[in-house]
């Protein structure tokens, strides 16, 4: 990576020095199954999930450091649903997106409450009367900064959502040739989520030790901001894998990244060695096939004996060449399938390109169009 690639990622190395190796909680385990529920491989590579592990976390802490700012600087004690809100009104996408999430979760709520007390699911479960507890404490603190009206337009906006459309046809093509037990495993990857562990959720962020801690709403925003980062992570990773896939007669090949060159000509160039040497290996191969002995045999004795013993000389060496070139390309073949395997999961590579591309600036007004920046590396939740 070049100087200016490496800055978006220099602040993940320092996250996990900063945590040292007495982090005890860990969620790769977890965001293995995320990524494969998200359009990873079925087992996905334990270093790339250990990868967005940091990233994630990086941007999570960011983010509570500036969401404790903003809560002091309105004299809070804690850090509540206005000060994250505060922080992703530059991106009005995400903010309907999140908006829709709070949404259900009141539903969910509301279900959940109306079954503990034994009431009717159809009785007024959606009348003005109860009011939604997280959109309105949304709806109250966007009217107070709303000047144009476009965030009160939010909570009417039902214009499908693009990238969540993408991600479900990803999905339905990702499920086409399963089988009963691949289905199975994918569904429940689907169903994980931070919010389902939300004691080593709070634990993984540390939040004993921060002095204005988030209340129990923020805590449910951050899981879904986490998992959110997780998805735009795999999202922008399989672009990158997509642009890796060797295309010929593209004539936008001289426009990829010199990392990114550089990184698909070493995987070419193996994989090339390796074909070349399998190729000269094989025995059915031009370079290794003996030229043809002539069918009309020598008059004489002498001749006889020449052309018995040249027999034998070849025969010794051909089966003692065959069986050492049968070794080798097995172990070619073995070597060959194990690259193939890793080859469909998302490599640590792909996640670098990924963020060194999203924070790439470009143009004079490129540090105006992200809300916050931060040790080099733009946000992705917010």
């Amino acid at each position: 990576m070049s100087s200016n690639a490496a800055s978006p990622m220099s602040s993940f190395a320092s996250s996990s020095a900063g945590r040292g190796c007495g982090k005890l909680t860990s969620f790769v385990p977890e965001l293995q199954s995320m990524m494969f529920a998200l359009g990873d491989a079925r087992r996905p590579l334990h270093e790339t999930a250990a990868l967005v592990e940091d990233i994630v976390h990086t941007q999570l802490i960011n983010l509570l450091q500036q969401a404790a700012e903003v809560s002091q600087l309105r004299g809070a004690r804690v850090i509540s649903t206005e000060d994250i809100l505060f922080l992703m009104r530059k991106d009005k996408k995400k903010i309907r997106r999140l908006l829709k999430y709070m949404f259900f979760r009141d539903c969910k709520s509301k279900i959940l409450k109306s079954i503990d007390d034994e009431e009717a699911l159809e009785t007024d479960k959606f009348s003005s009367s109860s009011v939604n507890k997280r959109q309105k404490l949304a709806h109250d603190f966007l009217s107070s900064i709303d000047q144009t009206g476009e965030f009160l337009a939010l909570f009417d906006d039902d214009d499908i959502d693009e990238v969540k459309q993408e991600r479900l046809e990803r999905a339905e093509k990702q499920t086409r040739m399963m089988d009963c037990a691949h289905y199975t495993e994918f569904c429940e990857s689907r169903q994980l989520s931070f919010s389902k562990k939300a004691s080593k959720f709070r634990e993984w962020l540390d939040c004993s030790s921060l002095e204005v801690k988030p209340n129990a709403v923020a805590m449910e925003i951050l899981s879904y901001l986490a998992y959110e980062t997780v998805a735009q992570l795999v999202d922008l990773a399989l672009l990158v894998k997509q642009d890796m896939t060797a295309k010929a007669g593209d004539p936008f090949s001289h426009a990829i990244s010199a990392t990114f060159i550089q990184y698909h000509n070493a995987t070419a160039e193996a994989h090339l060695h390796g074909l070349s040497v399998a190729v000269k290996s094989n025995i059915d191969s031009p370079e290794n096939t003996p030229p043809s002995t002539p069918t009309t045999p020598a008059s004489g004795p002498q001749s006889q004996g020449k052309s018995h013993s040249g027999t034998l000389g070849n025969g010794g060496l051909g089966h003692n060449s065959s069986s050492k070139a049968k070794q080798r390309k097995r172990k070619k073949n073995a070597a060959a399938c194990g690259l193939e395997a890793q080859s469909d999961a998302i490599q640590p590579a792909h996640i670098r390109e990924a963020i060194r591309r999203y924070s790439h600036k470009v143009g004079p007004l490129s540090p105006f169009t992200s809300a916050y920046h931060r040790n080099g590396m733009t946000f992705l939740a917010c």
